[in-house]
């Protein structure tokens, strides 16, 4: 598969990440802000171009109950337009519990900033999904 984009997507916030298959490692990017409640493609046109991916993985929120989580359907529509968009394969990953993993991993950093935590998911969602 070679190069992945990782997304955890929030309905204020996008975490990107970046990894490769080889080692099924990835490393936390940055995150993104919404554009006018709207992803801002123009910067994830940018991530593609800089990084070109082979694939992409958006994390896909579920309850511990195995429900889908009340914010899937925003994830699972932001996962088709990425593909509809730039036409690469997109791949859904169970980002159960990456928020909170991050937020333990990141400890004090995450408290001076926040906005790391979802980059942070990001690569978490993505490791899930090489490993899987």
């Amino acid at each position: 598969m070679g190069v992945l984009l990782g997304f955890d997507y929030g309905t204020h916030k996008i975490g990107v990440a970046v990894g490769q298959d080889l080692t099924a490692t990835a490393t936390a990017l940055e995150t993104l802000s919404m554009v006018n409640h709207k992803p801002d493609w123009q910067r994830i046109a940018r991530l593609l171009d800089d990084w070109k991916p082979d694939a992409l993985v958006v994390g896909h929120p579920f309850e511990m109950t195995d429900r889908e989580a009340n914010n899937a359907a925003g994830a699972k529509k932001f996962a088709r337009q990425l593909h509809g968009r730039f036409h690469l394969p997109v791949h859904l990953a169970d980002e159960r519990l990456t928020s909170r993993e991050a937020w333990s991993q990141l400890g004090g950093r995450a408290a001076k900033d926040p906005t790391r935590v979802d980059a942070y998911a990001a690569k978490l969602i993505l490791e899930t999904w090489l490993n899987d």
